[in-house]
């Protein structure tokens, strides 16, 4: 069964909270990182993207970008900016788009559910990406920003959640610059503290991976790291722990992930045309976008048109988690067999757009004449991606899209 327990958060003072929550690190580049950050002394960006205070151009894995992290991570807490909590707590941080509200639960995973498979994942990750979060959560010994995880919704769980809610005052409630609502609430109550503890031991028998797969890595083998370094650990230790915000899954909606490619791999669009119409039912919609209502449905934007994809049967299999697919139906009858892209990790003919863009990003990429064709996807459900991570399976690259993103600095995990 799954391990949560509360922990010392450091938290921002409320008054500065919004400016100090920043987006994931990993949705924006460098340039991006630093106008969000540009005259706002508060946000979280000088941490967890410090190359921004570094000379222009620098090497983003570069020693002293990490110095900088560890500098501007010291002065947050000397400046009072970031407090630490007397004792430890769980919170409640929950997320509205579209007047869609999730809520989930933050607290301290276990090392040891990582290792031992209680979590669950269902992405690869890439060691170079590991190890430049693992510099970053070593040389903090802190997790700044949290993981994005799911569980099997349990009503007691649900039941405590809505009573703090609609009895006590958010700590932060605020709405970013992109619209999405932040809410958040410091559970102060030590029985309730201990009675979400014991839940998670008793009714939640996996934890699942749902968006941050490299910062779930890195601080689980850091954590890993320090044992060894500690070899009379008792297990207690802050280090055999690490930040992430858990949501049920009957609250989580996977937007779609959408692609787009260069070329036909010398096909004409007629000559294309026709050799999908040997897998799908190849229908023309007309200049008004059109999005897919249903798995093995595509939409396909093609000079200045979108056309409906409708897979036979055979071309996908049922009884195969990853089969059927529609990222693999696509890859497998499309992006292969006519295209010739065969590595999406690799190849750079392809790109990946999420669907928080909407299709009309896809048109004008297709447009712009810059890409030649795009397709939109029905988006993957949590049941899919639940029995992929059950079965021990892997999902092609660029699958699932979450949406909003977890703003990091609300809470900071320390390992010490």
């Amino acid at each position: 069964m799954a391990i949560l327990k509360p922990f010392k958060g450091y938290r921002p003072k409320q008054d500065i909270a919004q400016k100090l929550a920043a987006l994931p690190y990993d949705v924006m580049n460098s340039e991006e990182a630093a106008a969000m950050a540009n005259n706002n002394p508060y946000s979280l960006l000088h941490i967890t993207r410090s190359e921004i205070d570094c000379p222009n151009g620098i090497d983003v894995h570069a020693q002293e970008v990490y110095d900088k992290a560890v500098e501007n991570y010291a002065k947050f807490k000397t400046e009072g900016w970031l407090v630490q909590d007397e004792k430890p707590k769980f919170y409640i941080y929950a997320q509205t788009m579209d007047g869609r509200t999730q809520y989930g639960i933050v607290g301290a995973a276990a090392v040891d559910d990582y290792l031992n498979g209680i979590i669950k994942k269902h992405e690869l990750t890439r060691p170079d990406k590991e190890e430049d979060r693992m510099i970053h959560v070593r040389i903090n010994n802190a997790n700044i920003e949290p993981v994005f995880f799911t569980y099997p919704a349990v009503a007691e769980i649900d039941a405590i959640v809505d009573k703090v809610v609609k009895n006590e005052k958010a700590t932060y409630d605020f709405v970013a610059e992109d619209g999405f609502g932040h809410h958040f609430w410091v559970i102060n109550d030590d029985a309730v503290n201990t009675e979400l503890e014991q839940l998670f031991s008793d009714k939640v028998p996996f934890t699942y991976v749902a968006d941050g797969h490299h910062r779930t890595a890195a601080a689980a083998l850091v954590g890993a790291e320090k044992r060894k370094a500690n070899p009379n650990f008792t297990g207690d230790e802050e280090f055999n722990y690490f930040l992430a915000v858990h949501f049920p899954d009957n609250q989580l909606k996977i937007i779609d992930y959408n692609r787009v490619v260069k070329d036909l791999n010398g096909l004409s669009n007629d000559e294309f045309l026709e050799k999908l119409a040997l897998d799908f039912d190849v229908e023309l919609k007309g200049s008004e976008i059109y999005k897919p209502a249903k798995l093995h449905e595509f939409s396909m934007y093609l000079d200045g048109k979108w056309y409906s994809l409708n897979a036979k049967n055979g071309t996908y299999d049922d009884n195969d988690p990853i089969g059927v697919l529609d990222v693999t139906i696509l890859s497998n009858q499309i992006l292969g067999k006519h295209l010739d892209i065969k590595d999406l990790r690799t190849s750079k003919r392809i790109d990946f757009v999420g669907g928080i863009r909407g299709l009309g990003a896809l048109k004008d990429r297709v447009d712009s004449g810059e890409w030649k064709v795009a397709f939109a996807l029905y988006a993957v459900s949590m049941q899919q991606l639940i029995d992929i991570a059950d079965s021990g399976n892997i999902m092609p690259p660029k699958t699932t899209w979450f949406e909003p993103k977890l703003r990091s600095g609300l809470v900071i995990h320390e390992l010490i």
